[in-house]
């Protein structure tokens, strides 16, 4: 079709007859169509916004929603964690780099920095942590990968070579950690179906000189019992085990086993917890009966026929039973004994979890 632009041929040049002043005129409900737009150009406008909504970089810059950073004069450089310094183990923190340029004013990165610099134009190496295209750094859940490393990152643009910001990210455990080895509900049971209803009685005469009676009504069907629900499963016995760390600020090692997992953690007894849940599935919902079926209404006549009997409703399903909680046996080693309110633990349907005192050495 003669005009016609694809989309990916907008985000890499102009709008036919557009200029880069025109295009950032219009602004989400303040679009203004100009007088020299037809009905093609306005729809390719409307498109050309909705691009740079869906990320479409060339064009948010020419809208002025981005900084294009290698056409921008920068003095320098820092990166933050603008929701606090440190990271937890199995937790993600952003990132936010901060530019300043030589007139003083600070851009800030998209995303957390709520600004305008892409992260495209930067590039972030990390140690320890990992980091993804949008700044935002992770650490493995294992804290032994972790245990007594500094995470490190560091920011270039490749640019502006001379730049460079470094951060070290403390590692944190005062968190509310949790372990999960609760079993799976039922299923519920299915819903009886409803009773067919039944048929309206035949048409008779209600002529005076040749009268004849109205048919009965059919009876209506009987509804189907709802199914009964499944029980709830069975959770596994879980092992758990904690020993002290001690030192200027002492953090808890625990280790927790369940089946065939073996779970890790280091929590920092001031602010931070463990959470171990082992209950036992809730059994599933019984299904609703079936509605019972109508019966038919008696056709007109002389006399008028008989309305049928309605059907029986299905009954409702049983819930399933619940399932067991998974016994908790928890060793504590005498110097961990004081902390042992840092530990949670849950197995709704299983036996009261417990607690011997024993020495248990460093779990790594």
């Amino acid at each position: 079709m003669s005009g016609f632009r694809s989309p990916a041929s907008l985000c890499n040049s102009r709008i036919a007859g557009a200029t880069p002043g025109m295009i950032r005129s219009q602004q989400l409900a303040n679009i203004r169509i100009p007088h020299w737009a037809g009905t093609t150009s306005a729809a390719s406008l409307g498109l050309v916004f909705l691009l740079a909504l869906s990320g479409c970089a060339s064009l948010q810059v020419h809208l002025g929603m981005k900084v294009d950073l290698t056409k921008t004069p920068v003095a320098s450089i820092e990166v933050i964690q603008p929701k606090g310094p440190g990271i937890v183990p199995g937790q993600k923190s952003p990132l936010a780099v901060e530019v300043t340029q030589p007139d003083g004013k600070v851009l800030q990165t998209e995303g957390a920095g709520g600004g305008k610099v892409m992260w495209r134009d930067l590039t972030v190496t990390a140690t320890v942590v990992s980091v993804n295209q949008k700044g935002v750094i992770s650490l493995p859940h294992d804290p032994r990968v972790s245990d007594g490393k500094l995470p490190h990152v560091t920011v270039t643009a490749p640019s502006h070579p001379g730049l460079r910001a470094e951060l070290d990210i403390p590692l944190r455990y005062d968190y509310k950690f949790s372990a999960d080895f609760s079993a799976s509900n039922g299923a519920n049971g299915m819903d009886g179906t409803a009773g067919l209803d039944g048929t309206s009685g035949s048409l008779g005469s209600i002529d005076p000189n040749n009268p004849s009676p109205g048919g009965d009504g059919s009876n209506g069907g009987n509804g189907s019992d709802g199914q009964n629900g499944q029980p709830g499963g069975d959770a596994p016995p879980v092992n758990i085990r904690m020993t002290l760390r001690a030192g200027d600020h002492p953090l808890l090692q625990i280790a927790v086993f369940a089946a065939a997992h073996k779970r890790f953690y280091l929590v920092d007894p001031q602010g931070g917890s463990l959470t171990v849940k082992a209950d036992g599935g809730s059994g599933g919902r019984g299904g609703t009966g079936g509605r019972a079926g109508r019966g038919g209404s008696g056709g007109i006549g002389s006399p008028n026929g008989r309305k049928g009997n309605d059907g029986l409703s299905g009954q409702d399903g049983m819930n399933g039973s619940n399932g067991r909680g998974g016994a908790i046996t928890v060793t504590c080693d005498p110097q961990a004994q004081p902390y042992l309110a840092t530990l949670h633990l849950s197995n709704r349907g299983g036996p009261h979890p417990v607690f011997q005192e024993a020495p248990v050495p460093p779990l790594w």
